[in-house]
């Protein structure tokens, strides 16, 4: 990479490379890996925590006073009262991992008061590295990232992820899928969030939608997203989506034209409250972030309200990118 990148955006590529070579080692033999579960269809092996543990020493190693919001381990490292949060999924796609599907990746990103700033997502089969840094443009290796220019959905090629756990609504999803379907050039379901989001940026895909996210899958692909150009939002077309468990993304013409479709599905209750304060307005950042994570909507329980970041109100507008913290 030719651009000098930001000191923490460094330690994160650093990390995401770490944590890429352990998981390009482990494919090579997936046949002795020990895979236990976490739920039906939802799997997690000793590489999964293997390569989060590397992630969280590199990153503890040169910011001892950062907090940690990890998919395998929670928040049991790194500091409680940050406001600096690294979000991490240390494998996403495991599922196709484990079946030597080459589509997978690491996901790392840094919040500043609730604020995503520093965003990593490494593709180990491809060594490819999408990064961003807030204010400074995306990039995938050394090419800078825009997104599409297509303006009609009719002719857009839209990602998306499949429902897969016990209490995930598939009847309300089918629906979903059906009319964005006849309304598209066609759909495509690779199995790796943070990387359909990095598809949006690089334009590969036009647009992207999914429900029951958790903010470890998307933290790092919503920077690199808007960085692009893109925009990204709950299915109202709010930028409240980390903790709402459905999210859309998209060149600004297809986002909104996905906005209109998406919104009579969405899972946003008006009067929800809200379990902790937003986070960009808390002193304990970290703690606001692991309390909307741990709380029962963010894990997908069945039947949990939504308990979303702050109170959501249903427009229909786009989102715009970016917000009001200035690049670190």
């Amino acid at each position: 990479m030719s651009q000098s990148l930001h000191p923490m955006l460094n330690i994160a590529v650093k990390a995401a490379r770490a944590a890429g070579a352990i998981i390009n080692r482990a494919a090579l033999d997936l046949e002795v890996l020990k895979v236990g579960t976490k739920g039906p269809n939802d799997f997690v092996s000793e590489v999964d925590r293997a390569a989060e543990q590397v992630i969280i020493e590199t990153l503890l190693d040169a910011y001892p006073g950062h907090g940690i919001l990890a998919e395998e381990s929670g928040r049991e490292h790194g500091a409680k009262h940050s406001e600096f949060v690294w979000i991490i999924d240390p494998l996403d796609g495991t599922t196709n991992f484990l079946h030597g599907f080459p589509v997978y990746a690491v996901s790392i990103a840094l919040a500043h008061r609730g604020a995503v700033q520093q965003a990593v997502v490494y593709d180990p089969t491809r060594n490819d590295l999408f990064f961003a840094s807030k204010g400074r443009g995306a990039f995938l290796n050394d090419r800078r990232l825009r997104v599409s220019k297509r303006t009609r959905l009719a002719d857009s090629l839209i990602g998306t992820g499949f429902p897969f756990r016990r209490g995930d609504n598939f009847k309300r999803y089918v629906k979903m899928f059906e009319e964005v379907m006849q309304a598209s050039a066609g759909l495509r379901r690779p199995g790796a969030a943070a990387l359909d989001l990095c598809y949006v940026a690089a334009g590969y895909y036009d647009g992207f939608f999914e429900t029951g996210l958790s903010p470890w899958d998307v933290a790092a692909g919503s920077l690199i997203v808007t960085e692009a150009g893109g925009l990204i939002g709950n299915f109202t077309g709010e930028a409240d989506f980390l903790y709402q468990r459905e999210i859309v993304a998209g060149n600004p013409k297809v986002y909104g034209q996905l906005v209109q479709i998406l919104a009579p599905y969405t899972k946003v209750i008006d009067d929800a409250p809200a379990a902790a304060p937003a986070a960009a307005a808390a002193p304990d950042a970290t703690a606001a972030f692991v309390a909307a994570a741990a709380s029962p909507a963010a894990q997908g329980a069945p039947g949990a309200p939504v308990v979303p970041a702050r109170k959501a109100v249903r427009v229909r507008r786009a989102a715009t990118p970016g917000g009001e913290d200035a690049p670190l």
